[in-house]
């Protein structure tokens, strides 16, 4: 059964691959991609779809450190204990109700 599941990837992999190839084969011509002030740039269509994908991603990460290294920060700090009522039996602690959420939104 691994190895079935291992052939499936494998196939979906090359399948993904080979379309990407035959995207970018069929798009070589010429591109121009004009900027401000009369600066333009000639490439071939398929650097220019990669360099915006690339741009894209590399904003969309940017866009996460921020978010990363505040959950990073908060993980390292120690846990604070959860204070108990007096009518909590001795031994336990009380509990956030279940519907509570994992993490704070922001909305």
């Amino acid at each position: 059964m691994n190895k079935l599941i291992w052939l499936i990837k494998w196939m979906l992999k090359a399948a993904i691959f080979f379309t990407l190839f035959a995207f970018a084969l069929n798009n070589q011509q010429d591109t121009t991609v004009h900027f401000f002030f009369g600066n333009q740039w000639q490439a071939p269509q398929v650097l220019v779809v990669l360099t915006a994908f690339a741009a894209g991603v590399a904003v969309g990460v940017l866009g996460m450190v921020p978010w990363w290294w505040r959950q990073r920060r908060q993980s390292k700090q120690p846990i604070a204990e959860v204070p108990t009522s007096p009518n909590t039996p001795a031994g336990l602690t009380a509990t956030p109700p279940a519907n509570a959420p994992a993490y704070a939104d922001g909305i």
